[in-house]
């Protein structure tokens, strides 16, 4: 049973996975219960048109935080994309949430974030720890790795005949944003929640980079296989494709992270959640290689 009466915002409402996630809220309760955030007033127009209300906030502006959140009772924190200042973008939004007197919040964490070897998961845990603190009634959504940011990377591998990384033997439990936008909402609307709970979420399936890449080859028809390398191998290689460095040490340090097994969870709380499997890899491959023309 979902909460019809409660007045929800979604922040970052106008990214991948807050735009997934406004989409399927809006799936369950009234458009007029629902308000999403946004930076920048040129991004309202989509979500307007789906009779949601837009307000403009920033991460990095407390005021028009507390503008923002006013009279809403239920707040997804979608976290923020900008490595390096999220813990304190974070606790601005936090501070806005007790401020206004927000009765619950439901954040988008890391996959195992107390005990993660990720670079990406610290902020995670900064921005845990500040929730807590605030006693604000929260649930984390400890999400797995999208596994966009897998298929991203399908059209040079084709290209290229090899899939680097430096993931070594470690396996990836990914799903789709769509699913991990579908387990948010379930939690943010329940009737009931349970309090302060931590939802460890991930793909029902899990892979390896030698499988994955296998997978890419046999949709494509063509030989793809998956090099492995060291941390500081692939980082450079990213930084030679024309990353910037510390985002080609991110991916690289997330990539040496899957080898521990950082990337990998098999408690299926996800596909529990949303009431259906999650996503098959293999199926978003498959879909990435027809999209690339590479078949």
């Amino acid at each position: 049973m979902t909460n019809q009466t409660a007045k929800y915002l979604v922040t970052g409402a106008s990214g991948q996975l807050g735009r997934l996630a406004v989409t399927e809220l809006a799936n369950k309760v009234p458009a007029g219960n629902i308000v999403a955030l946004v930076r920048r007033p040129e991004a309202a127009a989509s979500l307007e048109a789906l009779g949601i209300e837009v307000r403009i906030g920033d991460y990095g502006d407390p005021v028009s935080l507390e503008k923002a959140f006013h009279g809403i009772d239920r707040l997804l924190l979608i976290s923020s994309s900008e490595v390096g200042q999220r813990a304190a973008q974070h606790a601005n939004v936090v501070s806005a949430a007790h401020k206004t007197g927000i009765g619950f919040i439901a954040y988008t964490s890391i996959l195992h974030a107390d005990t993660s070897p990720l670079g990406l998961a610290s902020e995670h845990r900064e921005t845990e720890a500040a929730i807590k603190a605030s006693g604000i009634p929260y649930a984390f959504l400890r999400n797995g790795w999208y596994t966009e940011n897998r298929t991203g990377s399908i059209a040079p591998a084709i290209e290229h005949g090899a899939y680097p990384g430096a993931a070594g033997d470690g396996r990836t439990s990914s799903a789709t944003r769509q699913d991990f936008a579908e387990g948010a909402v379930a939690v943010l609307s329940a009737e009931t929640t349970e309090p302060n709970a931590v939802y460890e979420l991930a793909g029902d399936e899990s892979y390896s980079m030698t499988e994955f890449a296998s997978a890419i080859s046999a949709a494509a028809g063509k030989p793809v296989s998956y090099s492995d390398m060291s941390e500081s191998e692939f980082a450079s290689l990213l930084e030679a494709a024309g990353l910037p460095g510390p985002i080609a040490a991110m991916l690289a340090d997330s990539d040496a992270g899957t080898a521990k097994g950082a990337l990998e969870d098999n408690s299926r709380t996800l596909s529990r959640l949303i009431g259906r499997p999650t996503t098959s890899w293999r199926d978003s491959v498959g879909e990435a290689v027809t999209a690339s023309g590479a078949i």
